[in-house]
């Protein structure tokens, strides 16, 4: 239940957020992790891979790779912040929240933007590499780009806390984490083209938000895109909308 009075939300909201980007700032091995996997993606499998796949699109397999390297520590990072719900369950602060005068959607909500904030942090670590492979951002297409990774981040995180909620253990939390990161990462076209697959794979690729969140980033940061990007955009943002509205209510119903 809703506690009996609610407060004004925007400064729970606001304590939600801050809350979590202090614990991130102080666990070290999240920092190190957010710039050895892009190294291990990026820099290995880009050049490995990129010494037999010589051109994409009139790429390189590196320039190629670096907007799907981009989601894929966009995709770890949000799943890991909703951890925080079942690490606050556990040690009971999460019940400390749930007596507290604020809503339970406002917690989800904070959490939402904590995981995103955190996401977009880690993803914008992997700009750094962007010289290592050639590509050179503009200030407009390094803001648009910035803008796509906070929408993507959102929505994963939004996925993130909806199966938080639904978990009770750290065990579960991470069998299942995998069971969705890996083939939403595999099936995103992160580390192929789109447009030329068997009818079987295209289905799952298509059905996939990472693949129109990855493709926009592409079109952003190295001119290239396999849809529209006001249709990459209006998809992500609708998976967005979904997954943050279903995080909330399975949030309300069963934290």
């Amino acid at each position: 239940m809703e506690p009996a009075y609610v407060t004004s939300s925007w400064p729970s909201l606001g304590m939600i957020w801050w809350r979590d980007l202090l614990r991130f700032s102080r666990d070290q091995s999240q920092i190190i992790g957010s710039l050895s996997r892009p190294l291990l993606w990026l820099l290995v499998l880009g050049f490995g891979l990129g010494s037999v796949v010589t051109s994409v699109g009139g790429l390189t397999y590196p320039e190629f790779l670096l907007p799907g390297i981009i989601g894929l520590n966009l995709l770890f990072a949000s799943f890991l912040s909703a951890i925080s719900i079942i690490w606050d369950r556990e040690f009971g602060f999460l019940k400390e929240m749930l007596v507290a005068p604020i809503s339970r959607t406002t917690i989800a909500l904070g959490k939402a933007l904590s995981g995103s904030t955190i996401a977009v942090l880690q993803g914008g670590l992997v700009l750094a590499f962007a010289p290592l492979v050639h590509v050179h951002l503009a200030w407009g297409h390094l803001l648009a780009t910035l803008g796509l990774m906070a929408l993507l981040a959102f929505a994963c995180t939004s996925l993130g806390i909806l199966v938080a909620s639904r978990t009770t253990s750290f065990e579960g939390f991470g069998v299942i984490s995998n069971l969705i990161i890996m083939p939403m990462f595999f099936l995103s076209g992160a580390m192929f083209p789109v447009d030329r697959l068997p009818s079987w794979l295209a289905v799952l690729v298509r059905l996939n938000p990472m693949t129109y969140g990855i493709d926009a980033l592409r079109a952003a940061l190295i001119g290239i895109h396999a849809f529209p990007v006001w249709f990459d955009i209006g998809f992500v943002a609708g998976f967005a909308a979904l997954a943050l509205w279903g995080a909330v209510w399975y949030f309300n119903r069963t934290s």
